[in-house]
């Protein structure tokens, strides 16, 4: 071989390997960098860099609840943001936007701080970068056995190498990135725009003397149980049932008690936005429970319907198996897509003016142990356990979010209950309403909601003599 080609074949060797150990070093740091966190205005968001890809553009990610989700604006370089929403301060934020022009203040401190905290984040980055790159080449060099004049050379170029990387990846591929996190103001920016004030509900008048009000799907409707004693078109429409949880609570409490709940809800059609039933249009039911002005408690029931939980659950059925990645990444979508919603429906509820105690229902676990009244149904043991992960990775969602604006998470646990138990909680295979809970199960959700009142020490207002559950009219 000839020298001067054995020089070039020696130089890009040595070239890929130092490249090589600045990617990895890169990768390596990106992954271990501690986020920097600032807290404008109430709210507590974690900044960081995405894992680098090959794309030289592209969106960052925000993880929200648990969840990551692309953020809508895009950025360029392979190295982009990572924010994660950690707590919102519901008091320090209204305060500060009930100042005179508080809405652009915090939009800028918002801003301002983001871009401060991924310059601040980068430094990091590199140092921690050219701290694996020492540790790689140091290694190699004992390994060769280069000694002193060797390994610093080698320690030397890594550096170099590494340092050279991040300038070409961050700093210059991705110099606009501080700009483009300054004209965030508000997270609405990175999930998208929130939906506007839902449209006042025509036809309910002012309802001072309500002290709880209940608002989500078939569960919270009770739906498949006895119907009310004296429905309305709307309650009928709807699925109201005199079972609902609603109504033990406002039993056992002594409270006047609004049931919104539809099935079919979701956040966009039913709690934020109007809902299409059959020829009826159900009024928004955040919009309805303004009209509950003295109402202290509002329980929540929703997400099975944005996530299409029940074709999920009808196609692993249909399936030799649930998890295939077909329809693992399109519950990975809806759940995706739901985060964002849920965080608008939360940011709906804090806003109400009455500034009412909010408990989030988690779902229950429907599947027990035993799934052999599911045979003909072809729901096996491994397929149930399928589904009880999704149904967790839901509930995880809601929890956070609940945690994230203060607000209580309750679990519901059926344990002992479950479908194909002795005595059931959930309605059977070929009742009206399957895999929706009973009479029974109804009761032991609001066990479990008046215990989570109870430990937070809070209850509605002076209750009303004699009250029975108030429902949409």
């Amino acid at each position: 071989m000839q020298p001067w080609l054995r020089r070039i074949l020696s130089f890009l060797a040595y070239t890929t390997a130092i490249l090589a150990v600045a990617g990895l070093s890169v990768w390596l740091s990106v992954r271990v960098t501690p986020l920097q966190t600032v807290s404008p205005v109430g709210q507590t968001v974690q900044v960081g860099a995405a894992a680098p890809t090959l794309s030289l553009s592209g969106p960052g990610e925000l993880e929200l609840f648990g969840q990551v989700i692309p953020t809508r604006p895009r950025f360029e370089g392979p190295i982009r943001p990572r924010l994660k929403l950690t707590h919102i301060a519901l008091n320090a934020q209204a305060t500060a936007l009930t100042k005179p022009g508080g809405a652009q203040a915090a939009g800028r401190e918002l801003s301002e701080q983001l871009a401060s905290a991924w310059t601040r984040y980068l430094l990091w980055e590199t140092l921690i970068a050219a701290g694996f790159a020492a540790l790689i080449a140091a290694a190699v060099a004992g390994i060769r056995r280069w000694g002193r004049t060797g390994t610093l050379w080698a320690l030397a170029v890594a550096v170099a190498g590494v340092c050279a990387l991040n300038a070409l990846g961050v700093y210059l591929l991705a110099s606009a990135t501080p700009a483009a996190l300054q004209q965030i103001r508000g997270i609405e920016d990175l999930v998208g725009p929130s939906t506007p004030t839902p449209v006042q509900a025509v036809g309910i008048p002012a309802l001072p003397g309500v002290q709880a009000v209940v608002i989500g799907d078939s569960t919270a409707a009770a739906i498949g149980n006895a119907p009310l004693d004296n429905p309305t078109g709307t309650d009928r429409t709807c699925g109201r049932s005199k079972d609902a949880y609603a109504v033990y609570l406002a039993a056992a409490n002594n409270w006047n008690t609004l049931n919104l709940a539809c099935s079919g809800a979701t956040i966009r059609d039913g709690l934020l936005g109007p809902q299409q039933r059959g020829t009826t249009e159900v009024p928004p039911q955040i919009s309805a429970a303004t009209k509950a002005t003295k109402a202290s408690v509002i329980i929540v029931s929703i997400g099975a319907n944005d996530i299409h939980w029940s074709t999920l659950t009808a196609l692993c059925a249909a399936a030799d198996a649930c998890n295939d990645k077909a329809s693992t990444a399109y519950f990975q979508q809806q759940t995706a897509a739901f985060t964002a919603d849920y965080y608008d429906l939360l940011g709906n509820l804090a806003a109400l003016p009455q500034h009412p105690r909010v408990l989030i229902n988690e779902y229950y676990n429907p599947f027990g142990e035993n799934v052999g009244c599911l045979k003909d149904q072809r729901v096996t043991a491994s397929k149930a356990k399928v589904l009880e992960s999704r149904l967790e990775e839901l509930n995880s969602v809601l929890r956070q979010g609940a945690q994230t604006f203060g607000f209580t998470a309750v679990p519901q646990h059926f344990d002992g209950h479950r479908l194909c138990s002795d005595q059931p909680f959930v309605q059977g295979p070929d009742a009206n309403a399957p895999l929706h809970p009973n009479a029974a199960g109804e009761l032991a959700i609001a066990l479990a909601d008046q215990q989570a009142l109870t430990r937070t020490s809070t209850s509605p207002a002076t209750p009303t003599p004699n009250s029975a559950a108030q429902h949409d009219r």
